[in-house]
């Protein structure tokens, strides 16, 4: 089977090759293993430069014209309009389409992929108004456009099949077939031996709180400050590494400034995986994921492979996917965190428990294995 891909990311060119910005491209190269060819439609940026992750070697790539976001839609809408040709003539070359949104452009595609009779697929990643809301808190237009993209989304998956991303989208969407995926990039030879966990000692002077995650309201990081500074008026042990970037990097560091905080958390900035955060992880002590808003964020499988303990907002599909695999809170509370953490830190018994649940929860989760699930379930 020969599939066409489309999400609303960016990417990049440089030196002749095309660049992704988010992790989800690498995905993509573990899918196109499983398929007779995968072609990627995506809009570029105008200026060059390197992203941080290249296309794989098998895939293909077809150009859409670019806008900065629909959240513009003057400025959109004309682009958008000229992506219909070019995805027409993809079609053309392909056996079938996986659209994820919630997106215009996905419903656009995939009547035009009707229309040539081609096999369609959906993809959710996250809950979509609940991100919509966190990202323009102040605009009602916006959200309203948001709730009426999730309806058009849902009702279109009443006819096609859908891959959701964890098991709390999957539930959303109990029409027609429905396969329920981790986008987990941890692969066999990731995940750390017993040694790993046994080396970490919480009678250190110093334990380490670990962050991942891109910078963003809907990520609610300046929640991060407030943990750190209740952490140290316990105890003068504490460190917050935060791994990630984005647009309110700078509200956070004067956050942490008129905390008294700066000389007990780094921003790190972002980390790849293979050079730096898989060390960080196994020297850390627990993750600590405070999102107002997610679907299944990968962190969770990367910290199940290094065997460190997490503290995790009970929010999008987070619950359901960890299980017994994490300490659960509610979103804002940062006193919660802060017991969370703590509790992980004195007791061995609960951190045990914790890294044996999340080893065996991505052991099932491997990068290869979710891949192979999803190309079966768009060839069926």
């Amino acid at each position: 089977m020969r599939l066409g891909v489309y999400t609303d990311y960016t990417y990049r060119r440089a030196d002749g090759q095309i660049y992704a910005e988010r992790a989800f491209a690498l995905f993509l190269g573990a899918l196109a293993d499983h398929l007779d060819g995968l072609v990627i439609a995506g809009k570029v940026h105008p200026e060059s430069g390197r992203a941080r992750y290249r296309l794989p070697a098998g895939a293909e790539f077809v150009e859409l014209p670019y806008y900065a976001s629909i959240a513009r839609p003057a400025e959109a809408l004309g682009a958008m309009a000229r992506s219909l040709a070019a995805f027409w003539r993809l079609l053309g070359d392909v056996d079938g389409v996986w659209l994820l949104g919630p997106h215009p452009l996905g419903l656009a595609f995939a009547g035009l992929a009707a229309l040539r009779r081609k096999r369609i697929a959906l993809g959710v990643r996250q809950d979509f108004p609940s991100y919509v809301r966190a990202r323009h808190p102040g605009s009602r237009w916006i959200r309203w456009a948001g709730d009426l993209l999730e309806l058009s989304w849902r009702t279109l998956a009443r006819l096609v099949p859908i891959v959701a991303v964890g098991p709390s989208l999957a539930a959303a969407y109990p029409h027609g077939r429905t396969l329920e995926i981790a986008v987990s990039l941890v692969t066999e030879a990731d995940i750390a031996g017993p040694e790993v966990a046994a080396a970490r000692s919480y009678e250190a002077s110093e334990l380490r709180v670990l962050s991942v995650g891109r910078l963003e309201e809907e990520k609610n990081p300046l929640l991060l400050a407030e943990v750190i500074a209740l952490l140290q008026a316990d105890s003068p042990r504490w460190r917050l590494l935060i791994c990630g970037e984005g647009p309110i990097e700078d509200e956070l560091r004067r956050r942490l400034a008129e905390l008294g905080m700066t000389d007990r958390a780094e921003l790190l900035g972002y980390v790849p995986h293979d050079r730096g955060l898989a060390e960080i992880y196994r020297t850390s002590h627990v993750l600590l994921h405070v999102s107002w808003t997610e679907g299944l964020p990968q962190v969770l499988y990367e910290a199940f492979a290094a065997r460190l303990p997490i503290v995790a907002t009970a929010v999008g599909g987070v619950a359901a996917a960890a299980g017994d695999a994490a300490v659960l809170i509610g979103p804002g509370d940062a006193g919660a965190a802060v017991a969370a953490v703590e509790r992980i830190c004195a007791d061995p018994d609960l951190r045990s428990s914790l890294i044996e649940a999340g080893v065996a929860n991505v052991s099932k989760r491997t990068l290869d294995a979710e891949a192979r699930r999803v190309a079966e379930f768009l060839r069926a």
